[in-house]
């Protein structure tokens, strides 16, 4: 499906299209709740059914689960900050590359915290529609996460 088609699949008359405004005020609400670890007002962020897309929690679906998830990795790294290098839109697709950072304080998919620090850069890919996100895919690397907290270890080179 060419990217145009697969646009107006997602964006269909029927949703409200969100102004460049409205998209920007959104990612800075999620920004602000990034910077309070607040998982609730994340999950907020996103509409009812949304769909997300993550090397940590699989493709999941609906608020409370998306809750559920961002609070999981929020409990694990108490610590943990979350920086907006870019944020690129384009109509009613949004790519933001963010840097995230932080130390593993709190268990974490079963593993008791190492204590040790990471950092990586993601990519992640919305749509949006209805003043909310409507489908996300995070793309990072999740096993040079698992590395750098000490869980995982790499083979020699």
């Amino acid at each position: 499906m060419a990217p145009e088609s697969a646009a107006r699949t997602i964006n269909q008359p029927d949703h409200e299209r969100m102004t460049r405004d409205e998209i920007i005020a959104l990612f800075e609400r999620r920004q602000k709740a990034y910077d309070d670890l607040d998982a609730k007002a994340l999950a907020d962020s996103y509409a009812s059914g949304a769909t997300v897309e993550s090397p940590m929690g699989g493709t999941h679906q609906g608020r409370d689960t998306i809750e559920t998830v961002f609070q999981t990795f929020f409990d694990a790294f108490v610590d943990m900050k979350v920086t907006t290098n870019r944020l690129v839109i384009d109509g009613q697709s949004v790519a933001q590359v963010l840097d995230v950072e932080g130390t593993h304080i709190g268990v974490f998919l079963g593993l008791e915290p190492t204590g040790r620090s990471f950092r990586f850069t993601a990519a992640v890919l919305c749509d949006v529609q209805d003043g909310r996100i409507a489908r996300e895919r995070r793309i990072y690397d999740f096993t040079g996460l698992l590395i750098q907290i000490g869980v995982l270890q790499a083979k020699p080179v």
